[in-house]
């Protein structure tokens, strides 16, 4: 009965549901924000509320840590700051539901063939990637994913893409290309998983950054999408393709997230992509936190998101000031609430408003400014590399956190984590082995992998780990293994 007519219709009522959610849901999103910054303000008042009541009854975690404080309407300043490594301490209290738990969350996750797929039948899973040196997991049902396809269809409809998104729906079936970290459970993959069930009518391929360009370009050349979505370090490199004329696609609409995409790269991108580059700045904690609309300007989704701009001792940074880190409340999520989250991101709260009109508020975001690397071949060839593709191959590879990898001239020296000394071998090794095969892919066999004696450090200004640190002035390594990686 597994293939039987059962599940088929049962699979076909979730997905029309999950098709009224959305729909629903973008319908409320759009009627709110026509009606002005006070709508916006009282949608957001009345979800931060729900909210916290939610947490109270159901999540023991924030039981205690709310105890003493008034019930009913609150202001986020009411409420104690969190962060990931103490929520992750107290995963099983945190978690709303009693049913989720660390040790059959960890047990999905282990198995990487169940990418996107359901964790007790009913939530999404995904884990951060560890910037601060410490990986999270987080907990998705159906209408925080709901939530954000709407908020996403709102940005589409919101900017001059809508026109665009049409055509490419039409003239290209609805082909779409996601470029991202695809060997784990991530927000991204995992997220387009769900997506891609709720909109069977589209045709959607994921494709790994950790692929040699040119095998990248000349798939992406044969799908021929409609959309491509990508990190502003990879859609960089395909738009230097397309340019050079080796990448044959003519995409209707370009997304750009998990980095900082600038004015000018947006720019460019949308003169090498002829069409419109919707980006938008998200966290695994919270997708949809800001999108940019057709000014340029970066807007919160302030009737979903409650950001708060603050410096180091979580005080109010003043409008125009960058701010030493951002708190960030994710109104969508109930199972797994993430209510006043140091997010570890400087961020610019804009005072003047933005040429586009609209009432939500206006951000800029310093976020990753990751530097593309760039090595050279055995015949002295330039190979440009992304730093999010190392980061990936080394995840992968290892559970051990945090690790750095260090860039210079014809070496990747690793940084690791406090370890044993068996323990530092072990896991040199395993990386170390990842990185070569990876190398040897990209066609650098000629790069040695290094096993640096300095291990990796959260850097104190930002709090959060350089995971790739690109072009470090070369200096002596303390440990090689193997021909290309050996004790010396």
């Amino acid at each position: 009965m597994a293939d039987g007519p059962v599940p088929i219709v049962w699979d076909f009522l979730h997905r029309a549901f999950d098709g009224w959610q959305r729909s629903a849901r973008l319908s409320e999103i759009v009627w709110t924000r026509q009606r002005g910054s006070r709508a916006i303000e009282a949608a957001r008042q009345s979800r931060l509320t729900a909210l916290v009541r939610h947490a109270r009854e159901h999540s023991p975690f924030y039981r205690e840590a709310y105890r003493g404080i008034p019930e009913g309407d609150v202001v986020p300043t009411d409420l104690p700051v969190v962060d990931k490594r103490e929520l992750m301490r107290h995963f099983d209290d945190w978690v709303a539901d009693r049913a989720v738990t660390r040790a059959g969350v960890n047990e999905f996750l282990a198995d990487r063939t169940r990418i996107g797929e359901r964790y007790l039948g009913r939530y999404t899973l995904w884990k951060s990637s560890g910037s601060t040196g410490v990986p999270a997991i987080f907990v998705q049902d159906d209408a925080s994913l709901g939530t954000y396809d709407a908020l996403l269809a709102a940005e589409v409809a919101t900017t001059r893409a809508a026109v665009d998104c049409a055509r490419g729906t039409f003239a290209k079936g609805a082909r779409a290309a996601l470029i991202v970290a695809t060997g784990d459970h991530y927000a991204s993959i995992a997220s387009w998983q769900h997506a891609s069930r709720g909109v069977p009518w589209a045709a959607g391929r994921s494709f790994s950054i950790v692929e040699p360009l040119p095998t990248l370009v000349a798939a992406l050349t044969e799908w021929d999408p409609a959309f491509v979505a990508s990190y502003p370090t990879m859609l960089s490199l395909l738009a230097g393709e397309r340019e050079a004329g080796r990448l044959a696609i003519a995409p209707a609409l370009v997304w750009s997230g998990g980095e900082h995409l600038s004015p000018v790269a947006r720019v460019r991108l949308e003169r090498a992509f002829g069409c419109p580059v919707i980006n938008e700045y998200g966290a695994s904690e919270c997708m949809c936190i800001a999108f940019g609309c057709r000014a340029g300007a970066l807007h919160v989704n302030a009737d979903w998101v409650v950001l708060e701009a603050v410096d180091r001792r979580y005080r109010p940074t003043a409008p125009d000031e960058p701010s030493e880190t951002v708190l960030v409340t994710n109104l969508a999520n109930q199972v797994q609430p993430v209510i006043r989250y140091d997010l570890g991101d400087s961020v610019v709260l804009r005072s003047d408003p933005c040429a586009c009109g609209s009432p939500l508020p206006v951000i800029e975001v310093a976020g990753r400014r990751e530097d593309v690397l760039t090595l050279t071949d055995a015949a002295g060839q330039p190979v440009r590399l992304l730093p999010l593709a190392l980061e990936a191959v080394v995840e992968q590879a290892t559970d051990a956190h945090p690790i750095q990898v260090v860039h210079t001239a014809g070496a990747l020296r690793v940084r690791l984590p406090p370890l044993p000394r068996g323990d530092r071998g072990a896991v040199f090794t395993s990386v170390s082995a990842a990185l070569l095969a990876w190398l040897d892919r990209q066609g650098l066999p000629n790069v040695v992998v290094e096993l640096d004696a300095d291990e990796a450090a959260i850097d104190p200004a930002s709090g959060k780990l350089r995971r790739v640190i690109v072009a470090e002035p070369a200096r002596d390594a303390r440990v090689r293994r193997g021909p290309r990686a050996q004790i010396e």
